[in-house]
């Protein structure tokens, strides 16, 4: 037991936590009024279920880390018939919630399937790409085939429709196959079909209330009392916040002006209750799990235990700054919450549970290590090893 925990990466281990007590610290801020007045519930009720969900990630968290994460490349037909599973029988069993159909009622709780369809969409991904890499350079053969199963599951998003989720999900894979070690003409020409084919079906997805988030993002004060209403409540809490922000339990745009701010717009509360001070240091630490994962990919010379990796390390970064993005006025409001801090059964469950397949990265990588310093071993050529060489060169690119 004690040879084991040593071997935890403390870093992926206390970073989300300390993230997860703080949320749930500032969940209950920002929800103890909205609960009695908006709900009819508790002041406590979200507070609650938050750490309720946090207790239940953490077990997840810790069965992941030691749980081989090679066992998941196992897995990978079994999850890709899972994600497929739930996104169609949202067609038939889902409940509505903002004008989308993407929620399952459990009744102890609502669950997301794109939330479950991010970190296995990254596991197929980096899956099958890591067994393609003796033919990686062939596009029709290694590179094609399992864009379309990625194509496939990002349609049933949007048919929900789910453009936010969608979004997130194509940008996570994106970073994935970029970094697989396709040859660079050909991540040119996925770009250049994605492009086309997203200014192709624009005008018939714009619709007036997808056309409002943008004017309410772009353009506020056009219409402070309508499509910019939010963002400029978010300006407002920040301007107040300051340096060191009103206190903690002090905000006043949480008491009915913001839209739901133990969600989506939780970091305003946090602005304004802690200040930028607070807002530094929450996006220190998302940033310190980003780039520890990113450094774990580098050193995983397994292909698919660094794609993994650098999979995950994507979908904690590409959500934290669409998030971020929104609550700024940077991007459009799309509903993606904050990793670790917002409110959210499925999502913080997924979060970490991610982490958890992360820090059992981590352990392998240093478990390898240090038997090559016992052994006095030089670094394997083997061409296997080899192979994620231009991966751990894709990794160090994004890094920089």
């Amino acid at each position: 037991m004690k040879k084991a925990f040593k071997s935890f990466d403390f870093t992926l281990m206390f970073t989300p936590i300390a993230l997860v007590i703080f949320g749930s610290i500032m969940i209950y801020s920002a929800s103890m009024v909205l609960g009695p007045v908006k709900y009819d519930l508790p002041s406590n009720h979200f507070f609650i279920r938050q750490v309720m969900w946090a207790s239940v990630g953490l077990m997840v968290m810790l069965f992941f880390t030691f749980f081989s994460y090679r066992h998941l490349q196992r897995l990978t037909k079994v999850i890709v018939f899972l994600m497929i599973g739930l996104l169609l029988g949202l067609f038939v069993f889902g409940e509505e919630r903002n004008n989308a159909v993407s929620w399952y009622d459990l009744k102890v709780m609502s669950f997301q399937p794109a939330e479950m369809v991010k970190i296995g969409l990254i596991i197929y991904l980096a899956s099958v790409y890591a067994k393609k890499q003796s033919y990686i350079d062939k596009f029709g053969k290694a590179v094609i085939p399992p864009l379309v199963l990625t194509s496939f599951i990002l349609a049933l998003i949007v048919l929900q429709p789910d453009i936010g989720s969608a979004a997130v999900i194509g940008f996570i894979a994106s970073f994935v196959i970029a970094s697989s070690g396709i040859k660079g003409r050909h991540i040119a020409f996925l770009i250049s079909v994605t492009l086309a084919f997203v200014l192709l079906i624009a005008p018939q997805m714009v619709t007036d209330e997808r056309l409002s988030r943008f004017t309410g993002a772009y353009q506020p004060f056009n219409t402070p009392e309508g499509d910019g209403y939010h963002l400029i409540q978010s300006y407002v809490a920040i301007g107040t916040g300051g340096i060191l922000g009103e206190g903690l339990g002090q905000g006043v745009q949480k008491l009915g002006y913001l839209p739901e701010p133990h969600t989506d717009f939780i970091m305003a509360v946090i602005a304004e209750e802690l200040g930028l001070t607070g807002v530094l240091i929450v996006i220190g630490l998302l940033a310190t799990i980003v780039l520890r994962g990113l450094f774990i990919s580098r050193r995983c010379k397994d292909t698919f235990g660094a794609l993994l990796a650098l999979g995950i390390s994507a979908m904690i970064g590409v959500q934290s700054f669409i998030n971020l993005g929104a609550m700024s006025g940077l991007l459009p409001i799309t509903g993606v919450p904050l990793p670790f801090v917002s409110y959210g059964g499925s999502s913080l469950i997924i979060m970490l549970g991610s982490m958890g397949i992360l820090n059992n990265i981590a352990r392998n990588v240093k478990a390898k290590s240090e038997n090559r310093s016992a052994t006095n071993q030089p670094i394997s050529n083997h061409p296997q090893e080899n192979k994620v060489e231009r991966l751990r060169q894709g990794v160090k690119s994004w890094q920089n």
